[in-house]
């Protein structure tokens, strides 16, 4: 994708799906080539083969939200422009690093229809009957394969083309949105039914975790790359909060009513793991006394079975939370929606705006 004529210019003319179809296209041939051509073959000096293989495999099944939002927050300020394009990619290997260490903090076994990075890792130590524990090892390696994917993030952001006063702009945003989420990570670590959070306190680890980091910075991020205004900015600033929250409460819809295919994982691990979500929250503060204890009983089981969670589920639709959320989510797809028209944002990126707000917040379940 080359320069166009006007900002945002190439958008119009085939759809915006469309569109958003070409952008994650050159997106993932940009990440292709970054991921084999330096990443993979750096991981070849390690010994440990399958990794190189794992990452190559997170290619696979993408989304590439955070991406398209960093490219759509430039092109409200600048036109088409594949340096740009590339600096957005960058994003997605640093999605990668949350994921394989997220896997790891819950147990989660499955990403993206596939074993998740530490158990592959373990098995292939299981199989080579390498000496220690292969589950151990497992973890310490992926771990290590999300840091090292934490780093090239940041080398294919500086070395995407993009001209040294543009990054200059980008790097205080770049380490505020790294620390925010890993300090949303380490609450919630904390964040089980075992502890038994506020509802505010899981809308603001929500917040810090995801919604923030899936929307509102990397629009931040590519709004001050291309160097919009003020006013701008803090219009897509609200836009992406508010999208951002939307987009992870409608996540925890998904992970206890949806499909693998949609999260990328068990749709009953979140119950099985005790996780307090705001769906699980929501419907143990708006149930009744009766409502309540049940919900309790299940929240404090040292076990969840599949029959428990058939039952969980069953309550939770019982408290009217599922409908709560719901609530929330369409309130904030209408407050980003305000937040774009009161601000000079170009019409065609406005458009793609507005449209990623459908994707984001209105999955099928």
């Amino acid at each position: 994708m080359s320069r166009g004529d006007g900002a945002g210019a190439q958008l119009a003319e085939p759809g915006l799906m469309a569109w958003r179809d070409t952008v994650r296209t050159a997106v993932r041939e940009h990440l292709e080539d970054f991921v084999r051509g330096e990443c993979a073959r750096r991981l070849d000096g390690g010994g440990v083969d399958v990794a190189a293989e794992l990452l190559c495999g997170f290619l696979d099944g993408g989304k590439y939200v955070r991406s398209t939002y960093m490219y759509l927050g430039w092109l409200c300020g600048e036109r088409e422009d594949t340096a740009a394009l590339r600096a957005s990619a960058s994003l997605e290997l640093l999605h990668t690093f949350a994921l394989i260490q997220d896997d790891v903090m819950d147990s989660s076994p499955m990403r993206r229809a596939r074993p998740s990075a530490h158990v592959a890792l373990g098995r292939w130590h299981r199989d080579r009957a390498l000496s220690g524990s292969a589950s151990r090892f497992g973890e310490s390696a992926a771990i290590l394969l999300g840091d090292l994917c934490l780093v090239w993030a940041e080398e294919m952001l500086r070395r995407s083309g993009v001209d040294a006063d543009a990054l200059a702009r980008v790097w205080p945003r770049y380490d505020a949105m790294r620390t925010e989420l890993a300090i949303g990570q380490l609450s919630d670590l904390l964040n089980s039914c075992q502890t038994f959070p506020t509802l505010p306190e899981v809308l603001d680890v929500l917040r810090r975790k995801s919604g923030n980091y899936t929307v509102r910075r990397p629009l931040e991020l590519g709004a001050a790359m291309a160097g919009c205004s003020a006013d701008v900015a803090d219009a897509l600033s609200g836009y992406g909060a508010a999208i951002g929250e939307a987009f992870q409460l409608r996540d925890d819809i998904l992970g206890v009513f949806g499909s693998p295919s949609l999260t990328g994982k068990s749709v009953r691990s979140d119950l099985e793991d005790g996780k307090a979500t705001s769906v699980v929250v929501a419907a143990y503060e708006l149930a009744g006394p009766r409502l309540r204890r049940q919900l309790a009983e299940l929240m404090q089981s040292p076990e969840i079975g599949a029959a428990d969670v058939d039952r969980w589920r069953t309550l939770i639709r019982a408290s009217g939370a599922v409908q709560w959320i719901e609530e929330q989510i369409a309130r904030r797809h209408d407050a980003a929606l305000r937040f774009l028209d009161g601000a000079a944002i170009p019409a065609v990126p406005r458009a793609a705006l507005a449209e990623m707000a459908v994707a984001c917040t209105q999955r099928a379940a």
